[in-house]
């Protein structure tokens, strides 16, 4: 019942900021509830304030014990959507798939797949020695193991 009224009011919650969307829900056998967002823009404290306030202000603390946590993903969270993968186009990101690893410059994202390009030093046709390629993969989502921002300092 607790869960079903949560989902409903975050759905409408995300309704209302089309420019945010959800990453993850959880609810503990406690009523401990964890929702994770993001933003097509970032996700500013603001943010989750208002997902927070959006949830709590609509339950009844006489009739529910809950504990309410709204966070974004972070720096470091895997990316899941597609719409996290768009905001990032021009970052370099680490792909992992059942098949390889590959790191690169994320170029290109839509609704089916992604598309990388990289550097690789590869042997020559002819001769000794090694040439600089440039790379290009298009990797469907289904094929994504993990995926992530690469942070460079």
């Amino acid at each position: 019942m607790l869960r079903k009224t949560i989902e409903t009011l975050l759905n409408d919650a995300l309704e209302e900021r089309e420019d945010l969307f959800l990453i993850d829900f959880t609810m503990g056998e406690d009523n401990s509830i964890s929702v994770i967002i993001d933003g097509d823009h970032g996700v500013t404290v603001d943010d989750c304030v208002f997902i927070s306030r959006a949830i709590e202000h609509n339950i009844d603390r006489e009739e529910h014990d809950f504990s309410l946590e709204v966070a974004s993903g972070g720096a470091t969270a895997p990316l899941i959507h597609a719409r996290q993968y768009k905001k990032n186009i021009g970052r370099d990101l680490e792909i992992r798939t059942k098949e390889e690893e590959v790191t690169g410059q994320l170029t290109k994202a839509t609704d089916t797949h992604i598309t990388l390009e990289w550097k690789a030093r590869e042997p020559k046709p002819v001769g000794k020695g090694k040439v600089t390629v440039q790379k290009e993969a298009e990797i469907a989502y289904q094929d994504i193991v993990e995926a992530k921002v690469m942070i460079k300092f």
